[in-house]
């Protein structure tokens, strides 16, 4: 029995460029097979006993459940903020060709398939 699942690792960026560069490495070192990348977020928040309103680039990250400690490891250790949001979340479905990529992109090696990441 394949007890292999997706999930989606969010967090937040300052930067598009930041965002980029970090999903891009992500993606390299196939521990996601694909990232989204949403610019234009505002955040309300508290920080320091101060209550701050930020201009952040949202991210989610699509990993199978296996890697998301290396994931969170990877975009902590990546991140500018001193304590980024890195929140891992389970689907409950998939479609079964895009869990199957997902879970050759994620494989060392992966799967090489062409024009896949256009279909995000």
């Amino acid at each position: 029995m394949n007890t292999e699942r997706a999930v989606f690792v969010y967090t937040t960026y300052p930067s598009l460029v930041e965002a980029e560069e970090a999903g891009r490495a992500l993606v390299e070192r196939r521990l996601c097979a694909c990232v989204n990348i949403l610019p234009g977020v505002i955040s309300h928040y508290w920080w320091n006993g101060a209550l701050e309103r930020g201009e952040e680039v949202a991210m989610i990250i699509k990993t199978r459940a296996l890697l998301s400690e290396q994931v969170s490891a990877a975009v902590k250790a990546m991140h500018s903020y001193e304590t980024p949001a890195i929140l891992v979340m389970p689907i409950e479905s998939v479609e079964k060709s895009y869990f199957a990529w997902l879970l050759a992109e994620t494989t060392p090696g992966g799967s090489e398939q062409e024009g896949q990441e256009g279909q995000e």
